[in-house]
């Protein structure tokens, strides 16, 4: 995403930013060794003497084997699989890191497997698969079904996550989604309202223009486009410039149809050349492309409309610095790190939707669950004061997945889509219940010292 050469000059931030990363590096790695990784298997059953194994294990499991012979769903009663997900990955591409691969891969899923727990009581298992031909990663995630309650794609790269996810998303009775897309989509879905609302503008009046056309940017026009932006105002750019339907190199390319679909949905208005072009008067920038800084030139901020929205969402760095957006003319800045106020992080849609998913028992995740989520996080952010600085909550606060598990829960009844249907107060409940027995589980082993 460097086509037109923005690579700004290093400032004292900058450089202050940097050392800290290296300082933070360090400390991290040590962490990881020391304690062997994030996540590991704790019982959920009570132990007293050897005669329990007599129940958990042979001859009492003999029985919850034939409960599920006579009726397979039954598994979801006798089993852990109503509140197990699979984080799946071929670790082709890892956060702003690339195709490392698999095994370098497992960290990363082993920390998504922490959050999921921790913010939303869902055991998750990071697997980290060699499987990068598409056909066999979608065989593998198929003969995983009987052991989980739903699936998570993690860091596939595109177009083959596109392709990935819709394919067993029609082919699969658990739930699949993909949250580089549909759960970052919710979040910057949920964090644009409240921006909007604090600078008093209007989701279906603005013109946004998109940086970077990969899997978050994607699906996060798919979303905007399903709750009501005029997709003709929207303008996207790739690597060699903005979309558009003269775009013919996009038009025959089999891998790129999404982007071409894009290219035919938006830019009414014809919009040729780069970034720049894209950003000129605009009211808001989407931007999940390249790490920065440099991505995006403090004069092209200057160019958008007053009172202009930015998402500089690029990790680990982001495609311009907030204090330069800010200086050059950006009423709000949010980024995807939590060192800078407005965090966009997909840990505010992931953990709270699958818990109302996995409550309900649901068959998928839809578009429209998705917009359910994102406006409960949105109303939940809005009842406490919202302001430049804050257009959402706190990744850590636990009443966001309450507030999402709810709203997807109640979504999937509606549809048909649930095989459990619960009360909305039962939806609460539900995921208090396990947030509160996840946090204090962690809270009772690092108490014991068992975890420092």
């Amino acid at each position: 995403m460097h086509f037109l050469g923005a690579m700004a000059s290093s400032t004292s931030n900058a450089v202050g930013n940097a050392q800290a990363r290296v300082d933070g590096a360090a400390s991290a790695l040590e962490r990881h060794v020391a304690s062997r990784g994030k996540i590991q298997i704790a019982p959920k059953c009570a132990i007293h003497s050897l005669a329990d194994f007599s129940v958990w294990y042979t001859p009492g499991v003999a029985e919850a084997c034939r409960a599920i012979v006579a009726a397979r769903e039954r598994a979801f009663d006798v089993t852990n699989r109503a509140n197990t997900i699979a984080i799946v990955s071929d670790g082709t591409r890892v956060l702003g890191l690339g195709d490392i691969g698999p095994e370098a891969a497992l960290p990363v899923m082993e920390g998504k497997s922490l959050l999921f727990k921790y913010l939303g009581g869902v055991d998750a298992v990071p697997l980290c698969v060699n499987a990068r031909d598409p056909d066999a990663l979608v065989a593998l995630v198929r003969a995983l079904e009987p052991s989980f309650g739903g699936i998570n794609l993690e860091d596939i790269e595109q177009p083959k996550c596109f392709d990935v996810l819709d394919r067993l998303r029609a082919s699969m009775t658990i739930p699949v989604w993909h949250d580089d897309q549909q759960g970052t989509a919710a979040v910057v879905l949920a964090a644009l309202s409240n921006a909007l609302e604090v600078v008093g503008k209007r989701l279906d009046r603005v013109r946004i223009a998109m940086v970077g056309i990969g899997a978050a940017n994607v699906a996060t026009f798919r979303l905007l486009r399903a709750a009501g932006i005029d997709a003709g105002e929207l303008v996207a750019c790739d690597r060699k410039g903005t979309l558009h339907r003269g775009r013919t190199d996009l038009e025959t390319n089999p891998a790129a149809t999404w982007k071409w679909r894009v290219c035919r949905e938006s830019n009414a208005r014809g919009v040729r050349g780069g970034i720049a072009d894209a950003l000129r008067d605009a009211d808001v920038c989407i931007a999940f492309s390249s790490s920065g800084p440099g991505v995006i030139d403090p004069s092209w901020i200057r160019a958008m409309r007053k009172d202009a929205v930015v998402f500089a969402c690029a990790n680990p760095v982001p495609e311009i610095w907030p204090d330069d957006a800010t200086r050059a003319g950006a009423a709000i800045v949010a980024t995807g790190r939590g060192d800078f106020p407005n965090q966009v992080n997909n840990a505010l849609a992931f953990p709270g939707i699958f818990r109302g998913v996995l409550d309900v028992r649901a068959r998928a995740i839809t578009d429209d669950m998705a917009i359910a989520a994102s406006l409960a996080l949105a109303r939940y952010a809005a009842e406490s004061r919202l302001s430049r600085d804050r257009i959402v909550p706190s990744i850590d606060d636990a009443e966001v997945a309450v507030r999402e598990a709810v709203a997807v829960g109640r979504a999937a009844i509606d549809a048909g889509l649930a095989a459990v249907c619960l009360s909305n107060q039962d939806l609460a409940t539900s995921a208090r219940i396990a947030i509160e027995r996840a946090r204090g589980g962690l809270g009772a082993l690092m108490r014991a010292g068992l975890i420092v």
